[in-house]
């Protein structure tokens, strides 16, 4: 027996004495009420409201006028339209939603292939 706890002699038991923590006590903990001054509240409360990543809104917008074009693009298909003549209303229908979205093409220059540089 070790600082009071187990067995005197394993001798009998059909144990071999080894005493182990019981896992599944739960201490239990005073509630410690921890008042925050108005700084650190208002400071908690600013790091739960995010601002939205502006990178993530650019991209939608650019998924819409994208929409928007394959939409005019199969439109134009169905009506007969040319292939030549499909690739230039239709790149110019981009540019137009382009300037009225605000969205520009890329900021970061590109190679023939349109990755980045």
């Amino acid at each position: 027996m070790y600082n009071g706890i187990g067995l005197e002699t394993a001798r009998g038991s059909g144990t071999n004495g080894y005493v182990t923590r019981n896992l599944s006590f739960i201490k239990k903990h005073r509630d410690r009420v921890d008042y925050k001054s108005e700084e650190e509240v208002k400071k908690l409360e600013q790091s739960l409201v995010k601002q939205p990543n502006l990178d993530i809104l650019q991209h939608e917008r650019k998924r819409k006028v994208e929409l928007k074009c394959m939409e005019m693009q199969e439109l134009m298909e169905e009506q007969g339209y040319s292939k030549e003549e499909i690739e230039g209303k239709v790149s110019v229908f981009r540019k137009m939603l382009m300037e009225k979205e605000g969205v520009s093409d890329s900021a970061v220059e590109k190679d023939e292939f349109g990755r980045p540089m």
